[in-house]
């Protein structure tokens, strides 16, 4: 069974009342449910981590090279500016998967430029909650390959 990190980034714990017309009315508990009844069908384990704290997040990221398959990533704010973030998830060097609710590429100019994008296997964006399954599906996907076992 593979084990992957879900990493929701800062301000996230206020979703579905935080700009409700930007980020959905879903709450971060609702989206974590989702998270880990997909996983359950997916046959993968997931930690699931939120903080608002940059260094948390990298601290986190760097306890999982030890015990986990992947990480998906919802870095927030710290999308557009953390080189830290990057090079931690650089670092890390596990299959990394990105994902926004929004699409970056309708939003202010400075959100638009991920620095963290490169660092990943891909990104995932503008499906609202949805892009959090579609992430870990993909995920899931490329690690079940990696390992051999296809359907």
């Amino acid at each position: 069974m593979h084990r992957l990190l879900v990493v929701h980034g800062p301000n996230l714990n206020l979703l579905g009342k935080r700009e409700p017309e930007v980020y959905g009315t879903v709450s971060l508990e609702e989206i974590n449910q989702s998270i880990q009844q997909l996983a359950k069908q997916l046959a993968v384990e997931v930690k699931i981590i939120q903080s608002n704290s940059e260094g948390e997040i990298v601290d986190e990221i760097h306890k999982a090279i030890e015990w986990t398959d992947g990480i998906l990533i919802n870095p927030g704010g710290l999308t557009h500016y953390s080189v830290v973030l990057r090079d931690a998830v650089a670092a890390a060097a596990l299959p990394t998967v990105e994902v926004h609710l929004s699409n970056l590429h309708t939003r202010e100019k400075f959100r638009q430029t991920s620095v963290i994008a490169a660092a990943c296997l891909g990104q995932i964006h503008g499906f609202g909650a949805e892009s959090y399954l579609l992430g870990l599906r993909a995920l899931a996907k490329i690690l079940e390959s990696n390992s051999g076992n296809t359907e």
